[in-house]
């Protein structure tokens, strides 16, 4: 199983959103890396769902539920969705203001690439991010 972290403007889309529709088509994304990563997405992989811009924090874990498929709002085959389902709301949201300042989390992507809506997070930083999640 691999780990994840996909960024939504919750204006647009929120983690509330996504627990009242049961599911959703990650679509939109038009950043070359960030087709890297959603190409990667095997069924089963869990996703940080992290708001963006208002928020600025890690609100819930998500499931991939169908891997990669040809992204429904744009007519070039290239860019690709996947379809994502809610799993659990973390207990307290992890901020952004949070994994900067932890030492544990400085090599995340989401601190040193923030404008990345699609990236990696390793099995360690997730076991971390729940934990913190859990303390606060």
């Amino acid at each position: 199983m691999n780990y994840w972290l996909m960024k939504t403007e919750p204006d647009t889309y929120s983690w509330d959103d996504l627990v009242r529709d049961g599911k959703t088509i990650w679509d939109g994304v038009r950043n070359y890396a960030a087709r890297i990563h959603l190409r990667e997405m095997k069924k089963g992989d869990t996703v940080f769902l992290y708001h963006s811009n208002v928020g600025k924090a890690i609100f819930g874990i998500c499931k991939v539920q169908k891997e990669h498929f040809p992204d429904p709002s744009s007519d070039d085959p290239q860019w690709l969705s996947v379809e994502i389902i809610p799993d659990v709301p973390l207990r307290k949201p992890i901020t952004l203001e949070t994994i900067k300042a932890d030492a544990f989390l400085k090599d995340m992507i989401l601190v040193n690439n923030s404008r990345l809506s699609v990236q990696p997070v390793t099995k360690a930083q997730y076991d971390y991010i729940l934990k913190l999640s859990e303390k606060m």
